[in-house]
């Protein structure tokens, strides 16, 4: 009999990732554009390989995304050590931008988890971790 917990949390990704484009509209942002740009500000400054492996993408389609960004003057790029690696960063208007956009983002998730206990989010992002053996960390009540 197959399990119905993958098929749970494909269901729960493609609802979260429709309505998450439907809130970064108002931005001209795509879920998967936001998730870049969360990702290089979570870190400063990344190659296009530390993101990739990072978000679990496939390197092209970082590539594209990166170039896009760029393209629309989210992003900031330069060689790294050997030309062939590009390191990432965000640009100054993304950077303005950017506490808005988290307001956005941060109502989204309210909206999102506002049936879930503190205790239940904590669970939920265990389990979560678990299956891939990631490391463990907690939210704070």
């Amino acid at each position: 009999m197959l399990n119905p917990i993958i098929h749970e949390l494909f269901q729960k990704y493609r609802l979260l990732t429709k309505e998450v484009n439907s809130v970064l509209k108002k931005h001209d942002l795509f879920a998967a554009q936001w998730s870049v740009i969360y990702c290089i500000d979570l870190h400063t400054e990344m190659t296009l390989t530390q993101i990739w492996k990072y978000l679990n993408v496939e390197a092209p389609t970082i590539t594209r995304t990166v170039n896009r960004l760029e393209e629309m003057g989210w992003l900031v790029t330069r060689e790294g050590k050997d030309r062939r690696e590009k390191i990432v960063r965000l640009s100054e208007e993304a950077i303005q931008k950017l506490p808005h956009i988290k307001e956005t983002i941060i109502q989204f998730e309210s909206d999102c988890l506002n049936r879930l206990t503190r205790e239940e989010e904590n669970q939920l992002i265990l389990l979560l971790r678990k299956i891939d053996g990631k490391e463990v960390l907690v939210r704070d009540k």
